[in-house]
């Protein structure tokens, strides 16, 4: 059986995410069973979101309320995301999937909505053969330590720099 990997994708750059979805279609194309679970964003008409419905293999759960650093209650945000965390650790203990991607989970130990060392145990006890990628800015040492692959994204320019607002197809 092989061994499946945790995969984080990490930095200030733009592109973790849309990494880690590309991904997940990768493996749709050989069969895989998906699931995707979106941290921190509410749910709404992405692209990606709106593209997931066309593949029977692929469950998409968006468990958060929006972007955290513009909140309007810290508390309830981090209810959300304990929620969520609960279902990540259902569906990877349940061995149903080949790839679980855990999008913005790094928010959640960031924020302390989620105590490192549970995702940690969760992350270590995975059914051998799931295959998992987290992403999201500042992932944790730890989560770094127990990786097979991290990548880092770095800003080189972004155009919300410019003030060009995120473009429908492009950011979201």
């Amino acid at each position: 059986m092989d061994k499946g990997l945790i995969i984080i994708n990490t930095g200030d750059g733009k592109g973790k995410s849309t990494a880690a979805f590309g991904t997940a279609f990768r493996a749709l194309g050989h069969g895989w069973k998906v699931c995707v679970i979106q941290f921190i964003k509410s749910p709404s008409e992405y692209g990606e979101v709106i593209s997931a419905e066309k593949f029977p293999n692929l469950e998409w759960y968006t468990e958060g309320r929006g972007f955290t650093w513009n909140s309007d209650d810290l508390e309830k945000d981090k209810a959300v995301s304990q929620k969520g965390f609960e279902l990540a650790k259902q569906k990877i203990g349940s061995d149903k999937y080949d790839l679980i991607i855990l999008d913005e989970i790094t928010y959640l130990t960031n924020y302390k909505f989620i105590d490192i060392e549970d995702l940690l145990k969760v992350l270590k006890n995975k059914p051998c053969r799931l295959n998992i990628i987290l992403t999201g800015r500042n992932a944790d040492p730890k989560l770094i330590e127990i990786a097979d692959t991290v990548t880092e994204m770095k800003k080189i320019r972004h155009c919300f720099d410019k003030e060009i607002k995120a473009k429908k197809g492009i950011e979201f």
